[in-house]
């Protein structure tokens, strides 16, 4: 009767050890999930690590796991991974000399696109806007015409 007595509690401290331990890989899980989508997947470039179902990006948040179950803070798993890989792992990099093109690249790019557009579009209302033909060249290029063709043109 002591030995069944001494089995069920055992049995039950360790469903409640299990229980808490899941609760705690589920706060876990969550802060992991949280922290992941900050992170730039090094594969994909334009999915966050916590989107990314590749290789890299399953064992990068397996690191960010052990790091927060080691007890590092966030900003130190962020310093480690910056360290590692660079700013291009931040999906948002801080603005620093080396980031302007990141930040500013898109903008210069469209701007460019526009003043590529606006010069043509120039140039071609410039060719539209040319003097209309003479009289003397129009008859001209209607005999042109009339000799290829063989027809009569108005």
């Amino acid at each position: 009767m002591k030995y069944l007595l001494l089995g069920i509690l055992l049995a039950l401290s360790l469903s409640f050890l299990t229980a808490a331990q899941e609760s705690n890989d589920a706060e876990l899980d969550e802060r992991v999930r949280v922290f992941s989508q900050q992170l730039r997947c090094l594969v994909c470039q334009n999915e966050t690590l916590a989107d990314s179902q590749a290789m890299l990006a399953m064992d990068l948040k397996q690191q960010i796991r052990e790091q927060m179950k080691a007890g590092k803070s966030d900003k130190e798993i962020l310093a480690y991974l910056t360290a590692r890989y660079g700013d291009f792992v931040l999906y948002r990099p801080p603005m620093k000399r080396q980031t302007l093109l990141l930040w500013f690249g898109p903008f210069i790019l469209l701007a460019l696109g526009f003043c590529i557009l606006f010069r043509y579009i120039k140039g071609r209302r410039d060719q539209i806007h040319e003097e209309p033909l003479s009289v003397e060249d129009h008859h001209r290029a209607v005999e042109l015409l009339r000799s290829e063709s063989g027809k009569e043109i108005a």
